[in-house]
């Protein structure tokens, strides 16, 4: 289910913003804040929606989501992360597990 009001529900509400918003090394640091993190996908696609230039959204630096709008730049990623999301979620059937 995709959580339209995500950010009270993000991992990093209450980190300050210079963990998030940070270059080089660090950047592994502020993204394993959002490992685990219950609405990382809907930060990734607002992200990159709205093509957010700085920081670590959703698990990914600047560098990482500048690639994944080069492959698809005119991409609505709420509705391709949102399917990804079902298509795991959805039983599979046997023996594809």
């Amino acid at each position: 289910m995709w959580v339209e009001d995500w950010t009270p529900r993000a991992a990093c509400r209450s980190a300050q913003p210079d963990q998030l918003f940070v270059r080089g090394a660090e950047q592994n640091k502020a993204k394993q804040l959002c490992s685990g993190c219950p609405v990382r996908t809907e930060c990734l696609a607002e992200a990159l929606d709205n093509q957010i230039e700085w920081g670590v959204w959703g698990g990914m630096t600047e560098r990482e989501r500048r690639a994944l709008l080069r492959r698809r730049p005119n991409a609505s990623w709420r509705s391709v992360l949102e399917a990804a999301r079902e298509q795991e979620s959805a039983p599979q059937p046997a023996g594809r597990r």
